[in-house]
């Protein structure tokens, strides 16, 4: 067991106040969802820091309505992915060239009415931790590069959770509801706590 890693940072810091006097010039940053409420700040603080930002969005047009408002001093860049759809992920890494410092895994869904994606899996699982685990599994050799040429030897991969954690475990016997009721925050909280626990690994 590692030692416990602490933070003086808590569920009301900011994006900036967590990246206040860092500098990121010429670190590479992708955000997920970088389009819309956590993304957008995340985004914006990265940019601020210096750092080359990639917004992984599913709305192209809105991810570039967003990059142009940022003002960013390097260029923000905007690329469509489609977390629920593997094809998307595998295309959005095959696409990707060069080394990779800092993946935000951002981009979710929350508490919808039951949806599934083509495959048969519940949307909310499939869009906030199967697709965020097929981008970051996707991407290692990316990051294992950029950490080989960090001056500290580490790159990030961040995970956004949440509390909603609490509402349920992955229930690995039924993860799509093909035979438990479907109960919308259930769905939500399960997602979450398989976040928690990829970036636990």
């Amino acid at each position: 067991m590692s030692d416990r890693i602490t933070t003086p940072f808590g569920a009301e810091s900011t994006a900036a106040e967590v990246l206040a006097g860092l500098d990121l010039t010429g670190r590479r940053a992708i955000v997920t969802g970088g389009a819309s409420g956590i993304g957008i700040e995340t985004a914006r603080a990265l940019a601020g820091a210096g750092a080359e930002v990639t917004l992984a969005v599913r709305d192209v047009a809105a991810g570039e309505r967003v990059a142009a408002e940022l003002k960013a001093p390097v260029p923000v860049q905007v690329r469509h992915l489609d977390l629920a759809e593997p094809t998307s992920v595998g295309t959005f890494v095959a696409d990707w060239a060069g080394p990779l410092d800092i993946l935000i895994n951002n981009a979710g869904i929350m508490a919808s009415p039951l949806l599934r994606t083509p495959r048969g899996f519940e949307l909310q699982f499939a869009t906030n931790h199967l697709g965020h685990f097929a981008l970051a599994t996707g991407l290692h050799p990316a990051l294992a590069a950029a950490a080989a040429a960090s001056p500290t030897g580490e790159a990030r991969v961040v995970s956004v959770s949440s509390s909603a954690h609490h509402r349920s475990p992955v229930v690995f016997d039924d993860i799509h509801f093909e035979r438990r009721p479907y109960e919308p925050w259930a769905a939500y909280g399960q997602s979450k706590t398989a976040n928690v626990l990829l970036t636990a690994q």
